[in-house]
């Protein structure tokens, strides 16, 4: 249940331009997150990641395909991470479209076995001064998406 049913309103709709540019930006800074090893992929590795270094986590990913909103056990991991990140300033977005994601981030570089994409983090490297603007644009994203009591806004990923 989203806090928007909670309260009986729903989400005030985002102008195309603006989703599109969030989109775009999502899809850049997935790309020089995973170029930098800055990507964290997976409900359990990110779960860890946050309980070990929450103060390094930049920003976070959860994507469900409409299959996987009947997963009972994938929305209460969802509901937690997205607690865990509210309780720590983590700006959070939502992705509709899995299939979409693993074109972007790939297999495992390990294995190269298709990995667990639900929840994706982005780390900050140890590189002193990487200023993402991608990261930026989502932050801002995230923020006016706050403003219109849109606590997880969805991104639409560019084809």
């Amino acid at each position: 249940m989203t806090l928007e049913e909670i309260h009986g309103q729903e989400p005030v709709p985002a102008s195309h331009d603006w989703m599109q540019g969030a989109g775009k930006a999502l899809h850049e800074l997935l790309v020089s997150a995973q170029r930098r090893g800055c990507l964290t992929a997976g409900v359990y590795e990110s779960a860890k990641l946050m309980n070990v270094d929450p103060d390094n986590v930049a920003f976070c990913v959860l994507a469900a395909d409409e299959e996987d909103e009947g997963d009972i056990a994938l929305q209460i991991h969802f509901t937690l991470i997205q607690a865990f990140c509210c309780e720590n300033a983590i700006d959070i977005v939502r992705v509709n479209d899995v299939g979409k994601l693993a074109a972007i981030v790939g297999p495992s570089e390990d294995s190269g076995e298709p990995r667990d994409l639900h929840c994706i983090l982005i780390t900050n490297p140890n590189e002193d001064g990487w200023k993402d603007p991608a990261l930026e644009k989502l932050n801002s994203f995230c923020e006016e998406s706050r403003n219109v009591n849109d606590w997880v806004p969805t991104i639409t990923l560019p084809e």
